[in-house]
């Protein structure tokens, strides 16, 4: 858009014509050379279009060579404005209507009408001056929707972070859990009954594999890969979920799953894999558990509950915990505006109750 700007500084009269050189009447274009860089030095530039207007103003040569000078001042206002810079730009507005005001008072009263001569330059100034604030408004509006997009972004980031934070605490932690308790126990059985601890290896390697492809699903949906579009785990595979535990855990599904969509049956898959979590780790080893999930049209209510058992606490290192179990099912059911509620049973056991809005 400067081409034309400068092609009209080009074209300008009257310096083409009159008394004079050629050359003296051309010296008025350089005092435009400071418009080049007046997007780098706004201020600097616009000081000296003045004081170069100034020059030509009390020069009996150059002094109607106004179109030039007006438009060049109204040239570096529109750019102080535009940037922002309001006070600089009211002092070169009082500035410019200072140098309007001596060419009138030196020049006008060659001219019909004095006062006309000043008036009617001035509307110039003032669209400069409204089109500068029209395009810095443009300027900060376009600004706030890069932040605001900007925010957006992070903050879909950072969910997306935690959410597979979550998911990867998941699976690790009952995968890890069954295959750590199941490998003590392996080690404790190994003399007495070898049988069981071929039954307990295979465990193990089946829930690792398992674990392994969880981790493949994730990493996939990472990188939006094709198998991001496999489906999750589900309800289905509860029985098999409650196989692996080890223990003596009896699962009640009521209800018809069939219109479940796949996020909820995810989140309720993983509610009664991490409350299975928490018993392996913290139960003793005697103790059994029981998994209800009842599928009604508006809700899936599920409890998890584990008793106190009888048997001292076996001779391993204790699992750590994350802290995240509890909190990471508080965000699953809130997803589905639930409610869940966690407690200590009085026989010593553990109860996990919670449940999904999944209807309208």
């Amino acid at each position: 858009m400067d081409l034309p700007l400068y092609a009209v500084f080009t074209l300008l009269g009257p310096n083409w014509v009159g008394t004079g050189s050629w050359a003296v009447r051309a010296i008025p274009m350089l005092f435009l050379l400071p418009l080049l860089v007046r997007r780098r030095f706004p201020r600097t530039v616009a000081v000296l279009i003045l004081a170069g207007t100034l020059v030509a103003y009390t020069n009996e040569i150059w002094a109607f060579d106004r179109g030039r000078a007006e438009l060049s001042m109204a040239v570096v206002l529109f750019n102080l404005v535009q940037r922002g810079d309001r006070r600089f730009g009211a002092l070169t507005a009082a500035a410019i209507v200072a140098v309007d005001v001596l060419w009138g008072f030196s020049w006008g009263p060659g001219t019909q009408n004095p006062t006309l001569t000043i008036v009617a330059i001035l509307p110039i100034h003032l669209a400069a001056w409204a089109l500068g604030e029209f395009f810095h408004a443009r300027e900060q509006l376009t600004a706030e929707e890069e932040k605001r997009a900007d925010a957006q972004a992070r903050a879909a980031i950072a969910e997306e972070r935690t959410r597979i934070a979550r998911e990867l605490h998941d699976v690790l932690a009952h995968s890890m859990s069954v295959i750590v308790l199941n490998a003590e126990g392996a080690k404790l059985a190994r003399h007495r009954d070898p049988e069981a601890v071929d039954r307990t290896l295979d465990t193990i390697g089946r829930t690792g594999r398992d674990a392994l492809a969880e981790l493949r699903r994730l990493l996939e949906v990472l990188h939006a890969g094709q198998a991001a579009r496999s489906p999750q785990p589900s309800i289905d595979e509860l029985r098999e979920l409650v196989d692996q535990c080890g223990r003596a855990v009896a699962l009640e599904v009521t209800g018809d799953p069939g219109g479940l969509s796949a996020s909820a049956a995810l989140q309720a898959y993983r509610i009664v894999q991490e409350a299975l979590t928490n018993m392996i780790k913290h139960a003793p080893a005697d103790a059994t558990g029981r998994v209800e999930v009842a599928f009604e049209p508006a809700e899936v209510r599920i409890e998890v509950t584990n008793t106190g058992g009888q048997s001292p606490p076996a001779p391993v290192p204790a699992l750590p915990s994350s802290g995240r179990g509890l909190a990471g099912m508080r965000q699953r059911v809130e997803m589905y505006h639930g409610e869940l509620t966690t407690g200590p049973l009085p026989d010593g056991g553990y109860r996990v109750r919670a449940s999904l809005v999944v209807g309208s």
